[in-house]
C-alpha cells in the first residue's frame, strides 16, 4: 500500500514538474506583433470583398512553433489614431521583453488633421511640431504632432518594454495609370526611412523592394494584385507578393534576430 502511494506521489510530481516545463517554454515563446493599417490586415483578416493586407499571410513564412505572430493591424488608422483610439495601448499590454513589433503606417496620415469623417492625419514630416485643434469626432481638443513624432512614440515604448521595434515603409499604391507604369517617390517611405535612421533601428524598405519588383512587370501583370475598387488595397496575389517583400527585407537585415524564426 505504501509502495501505491509513493508511486503516487512521484509521478504526480514528475508530472507537475513536466507541466511547469511546458508553461515556462510556451511563456518563452516570442511573438511578432503586427500593427499597422488596411494594407496590413483588412477588415477581419479574412479577404472580405476580396481585400487582403500581407500581415494575413506573413506568419506562413515563419516557423510558428517557435514564434507567435500577430496581427494587431487596423484598417483606416493613421500613426495617430491607431495611438489615440486605445489600439496601440491594448497592444503595449502584451509585448514582453525579447518579442518584436514590426510597424508599417502612412497610407492615412495624409489625411486632414480634422475632419468631420476621420480626422485622423498627422503633421508631415519627422520634427517636433504639433498643432492644437478641435476634433469634431471626439468633439474635444487635441494636440497633433508630425509622422515622425508618432512613430518615435512607438519605438520608445517598445524599447521600453525589452522588444525590438521594426519599421517598414508603406506599400506603394496601384501605379498603372492610363495602362503606364509610372513610379513615384513616397514622402512617408522617406520619412519612415529617417525616424528609423535616428532612432537607430532596423528598417526594412518595403515600398522599395516592391517598386522594384513592379518595374519588371507589365502593367497588366502590376493590375493583377490590386482590387478594382481603389489603387491602394491588394488582393490575395498583392498581399502575398507583400508578405514576401517583407520577408526580403527582413533577411537583408544582418543582426536582426527576428531572422532565426524564418522557415
Amino acid at each position: 500500500m505504501k509502495s501505491t502511494k509513493y508511486l503516487y506521489l512521484i509521478l504526480l510530481t514528475a508530472f507537475i514538474i513536466f507541466s511547469s516545463c511546458i508553461v515556462l517554454k510556451q511563456q518563452a515563446k516570442p511573438t511578432l506583433f503586427l500593427i499597422g493599417d488596411s494594407t496590413v490586415k483588412n477588415g477581419k483578416g479574412k479577404g472580405d470583398g476580396s481585400l487582403w493586407g500581407w500581415g494575413s499571410f506573413i506568419g506562413n513564412l515563419f516557423n510558428t512553433d517557435k514564434i507567435t505572430v500577430e496581427n494587431d493591424a487596423l484598417g483606416g488608422t493613421s500613426s495617430r489614431t491607431f495611438q489615440t483610439n486605445g489600439l496601440w495601448d491594448a497592444v503595449l499590454v502584451k509585448i514582453k521583453k525579447g518579442d518584436f513589433v514590426m510597424m508599417q503606417f502612412g497610407h492615412n496620415d495624409s489625411s486632414p488633421l480634422d475632419d468631420t469623417a476621420r480626422a485622423r492625419g498627422t503633421i508631415k514630416g519627422i520634427g517636433m511640431e504639433s498643432k492644437d485643434t478641435y476634433n469634431p469626432i471626439k468633439k474635444k481638443q487635441e494636440t497633433v504632432y508630425t509622422y515622425g513624432w508618432y512613430m518615435r512614440k512607438f519605438i520608445n515604448d517598445v524599447k521600453a518594454k525589452g522588444a525590438t521595434p521594426i519599421i517598414c515603409s508603406s506599400i506603394p499604391r496601384n501605379p498603372v495609370k492610363d495602362d503606364q507604369v509610372v513610379l513615384v517617390n513616397d514622402s512617408y517611405a522617406g520619412w519612415a526611412e529617417e525616424v528609423a535612421k535616428a532612432e537607430k533601428i532596423d528598417f526594412i524598405p518595403l515600398n522599395k523592394i516592391i517598386k522594384d519588383k513592379y518595374a519588371a512587370l507589365s502593367a497588366t501583370e502590376i493590375k493583377s494584385f490590386f482590387t478594382e475598387k481603389d489603387h491602394t488595397h491588394t488582393n490575395e496575389a498583392g498581399a502575398k507578393l507583400n508578405a514576401a517583400a517583407v520577408v526580403a527585407g527582413l533577411k537583408s537585415l544582418p543582426n536582426n534576430n527576428l531572422n532565426q524564426y524564418l522557415k
